[in-house]
């Protein structure tokens, strides 16, 4: 070993400063709370005498333990090697040097070193006192009796040896009887203050490295080995052999940490709440209990969040895992998966999820089975239990009971001590914690799903004149939504508006942005302005908004009467178009624009001529863009496999994904929609021009009802009928020009009529009163028809509605 000096590390003999220790822990009112084996061996008194018991009269830590036994957070009177903040609490560590009697023991009085540190924190821990024999220090030293003198106990920081990582490392070993938690605080407030060392001399300092003489298992090996040589040659046995007592208390402890360890190694492999779950239940069966039951709390179960408030007696448990020894299917219809339950006071559950501590039945008694047995109707569950020792320890996270587990034992097997409560208290917090993580998981993987659904619109497979279909992947699992979306909008003349968008970046910034402008698209859609107008808008909307909301837009306008496609873009990837006739694909050369939010750049509309048949895809640049790939070869794949055939739309798209999702180094969102052009036959549209003439209405009723029943659609006549002598009536009235145009489509089984006339002021719904002469025309076709609306044009407004087939 090297320990430091003011001038540098000097060699010194490595085994005074690996010595046993004895470890005491006081609380705030002065009582010790932990004592250590070593404590017993070094001031003589067993443990059960000295936990509960005043530091003061058991401790020569002169200075460092308040007169009267006071508490630390207040005591002002130290001594002179402690000092106090200025809120009154223990700032400064003390150590000291005493000789003392020792009751029982094999001297009349012990020459002690100790070192004592303030603690601060949540727990009760107040004081933590190490102390050693000084001499056996001498004696492993091979000093003079003289020289034990020069040893005194001082501090120094971990900077100052370069050996100081071990002795933080064996730190949390030597506390007794702490959680993984509690021992990491002490360490970390006992590394601040300094380490522990001996000073032989104002040079000489050597850091204290913990031994608390139990030798680690290859070492009892060896040792046992050499000591059975010993005994069959006839020697003596070799001194310093540990007694039988502390050995089968090394290995339980040994065991147990084993165990742990083991447990912590199997459980968490996974995010999945119901996973979990079972690698819980099955870490424990059958090496700690011979049957364990989970119960969660329904809110958790549900995915609704962190539970609030504490349980009572109406808190419904939900019974998620019961693994088990015992021959199959004897609990399954017992006590089966999946049942919920209240648990009244007079049980342990009720008491270990109320203080969220272990609960410890040695053994299941007749009347406790009773009263148990008393919440399962028409089941008994007495015989599964009664007789049985049962441990229930209870899952908590961040001080709330998440739930608890039901440990029980076979009666041939011991019974739950003390030593099993501490360990199944450790094993619940760590299942605990994993819980907490797989719940949190599901609880943000639930509120993403829902978010998704609620900016994502779901698009109706099937508009006038056209089919579509659309997929949307996340850029990674955590991040479920981000800033890419699409859309459609209905249009009057039987068009649609269809629309992809990017919002730079990610995560829900980029989701809620996405949704303002989405919104925005929507309403300046149903407007009927023209794509490159509607972009325009969509800019100023975004430099109001803020300088950060930038995004890309292509926006496109199907016309299926006429057969054509109208097109705008901000900055966006071009779209494919597909061609029916030879299966040819190609990008469309669109103005490319700047991107929505930069301001100052003006945006160009294209028309594109179309066929029936024709395929339209619009995606963002996640498909196709890969980090550290030319976003040319994704254009030049995504081209080439939107001209694969497929058997439906569905099966395009995925066909699509496949090619350029294999790619690997995907990052970012994608939102893909894909539009099968099919246009309306010459067939399926009929239209009139109407004069401005009251007598007109009569005659449109007339021209409905012989067009329907040429169509087969002789169902929808009478609602048609009278909505559209509605929407007529209303059109002669106000309109100027000369004519009003009628006219019907048929797209499918649903029906489209629109009525147009140059007077530019949208209609509104009115609330009309008994005695009103108008104003219930638009409130009968809100009522009757499944879609209305109303857009203004070039040379007016174009009222319209859509009629289904009535359900059977």
């Amino acid at each position: 070993m090297e320990y430091g000096t003011p001038d540098g590390p000097v060699a010194q003999h490595a085994v005074a400063g690996r010595i046993p220790l004895a470890v005491v822990v006081i609380d705030g009112g002065g009582l010790v709370s932990h004592w250590s084996t070593g404590a017993r061996k070094l001031f003589g008194y067993s443990r059960e005498d000295a936990v509960g018991s005043p530091a003061g009269d058991l401790l020569p830590v002169s200075g460092a333990i308040p007169e009267e036994h006071a508490n630390f957070g207040v005591y002002d009177g130290l001594g002179p090697d402690l000092e106090t903040s200025l809120d009154g609490r223990i700032s400064y560590p003390a150590a000291g040097r005493a000789r003392l009697s020792v009751p029982g023991g094999e001297q009349d009085r012990v020459d002690v070193l100790w070192w004592a540190y303030p603690l601060i924190g949540p727990g009760p821990e107040r004081l933590l006192v190490l102390a050693a024999d000084a001499d056996r220090l001498a004696d492993d030293e091979g000093r003079e009796p003289g020289q034990v003198e020069r040893i005194a106990p001082g501090f120094a920081l971990h900077t100052d040896f370069p050996g100081a990582d071990e002795l933080a490392r064996r730190l949390p070993e030597i506390l007794p009887s702490m959680s993984v938690g509690e021992s990491s605080r002490i360490v970390a407030q006992i590394l601040e203050l300094g380490y522990p060392v001996l000073e032989f001399s104002k040079q000489d300092r050597v850091p204290v490295t913990p031994d608390w003489g139990v030798p680690r298992r290859a070492e009892r090996k060896a040792r046992r080995l050499r000591t059975q040589r010993a005994a069959a040659a006839g020697l003596a046995p070799e001194p310093g052999t540990p007694d039988d007592a502390e050995d089968l208390e090394y290995a339980a402890v040994r065991e147990r940490l084993e165990f742990l360890n083991e447990v912590s190694g199997r459980i968490g492999s996974s995010l999945d709440l119901s996973r979990t779950i079972i690698e819980v239940s099955r870490a424990v069966v059958p090496r700690f209990t011979d049957v364990a039951g989970t119960y969660l709390r329904e809110q958790v179960v549900a995915g609704e969040g962190f539970p609030e408030g504490p349980p009572d007696e109406t808190t419904l448990w939900h019974r998620v895992a019961v693994e088990h020894t015992d021959e199959p299917g004897r609990w399954d219809d017992v006590v089966p998966v999946g049942e919920s339950m209240p648990f009244p006071s007079h049980t342990p559950f009720f008491q270990c999820m109320t203080s969220g501590d272990p609960v410890l039945v040695p053994r299941i008694t007749e009347e406790m089975g009773n009263a148990i047995a008393s919440q399962f109707e028409k089941r008994d569950i007495r015989p599964l239990i009664n007789h049985r020792s049962m441990l229930v320890v209870p899952l908590k996270a961040r001080n709330v009971v998440l739930g608890f587990m039901i440990l029980l034992r076979h009666r041939e097997r011991p019974v739950f001590n003390d030593m099993d409560r501490v360990t199944g208290a450790e094993l619940a917090a760590r299942a605990g914690l994993v819980l907490d993580n797989a719940r949190m998981y599901t609880y943000q993987e639930s509120v993403a799903d829902t978010l998704q659904d609620s900016m994502l619109p779901h698009i109706e497979p099937r508009m006038t004149g056209c089919d579509i279909a659309t997929r949307y992947l996340p850029g990674t699992l955590l991040g479920r939504v981000g800033g890419d979306w699409f859309d459609s909008v209905k249009l009057p003349g039987s068009r649609t508006a269809l629309v992809v968008g990017d919002v730079m970046g990610h995560g829900l910034n980029s989701a809620a942005m996405m949704g303002q402008l989405r919104t925005a698209v929507q309403t300046m859609a149903a407007l009927d302005l023209p794509p490159a107008q509607l972009l325009r808008n969509l800019d100023d909307l975004a430099q109001r908004l803020g300088e950060h909301y930038l995004a890309t837009c292509l926006y496109a306008v199907y016309d299926p009467l006429a057969g054509r496609l109208h097109l705008a873009n901000a900055g966006h990837i071009p779209p494919v178009l597909v061609r029916a006739d030879d299966g040819r694909s190609e990008l469309l050369e669109l103005p490319t624009g700047a991107p929505i939010g930069v301001g100052g750049v003006p945006f160009e509309a294209v028309t594109v001529r179309v066929a029936p048949g024709d395929r339209l895809l619009m995606c963002t640049d996640g498909l196709v863009e890969v980090r550290g790939e030319d976003i040319g070869v994704g254009l030049a794949t995504l081209t080439e496999s939107a001209a694969h055939p497929a058997a439906s739309m569905d099966d395009a798209c995925d066909t699509i994904i496949r090619a350029l999702n294999t790619r690997g180094g995907r990052k970012d969102d994608v939102a893909l929609l894909m539009a099968r052009l099919n246009g309306v036959a010459d067939e399926d549209v009929a239209s009139w021009r109407l004069a401005l003439d009251p007598s007109e209405v009569s005659r449109a009723r007339d021209l409905v009802r012989d067009q329907l029943r040429a169509w087969s659609r002789a169902g929808l006549s009478e609602t048609a009928e009278l909505l559209v002598s509605e929407l007529v009536t209303n059109a002669v009235r106000y309109s100027r020009s000369p004519h009003v145009e009628l006219r019907l489509v048929r797209s499918g089984a649903t029906l489209i009529c629109e009525v147009e006339d140059d007077d530019h002021t949208l209609p509104t719904l009115l609330s009309a009163g008994p005695g009103d002469e108008f104003g219930r025309g638009l409130r009968i076709v809100s009522v009757l028809a499944k879609e209305w609306g109303t857009s203004r044009t070039a040379s007016g407004k174009t009222v319209w509605f859509e009629l289904a087939p009535p359900r059977r």
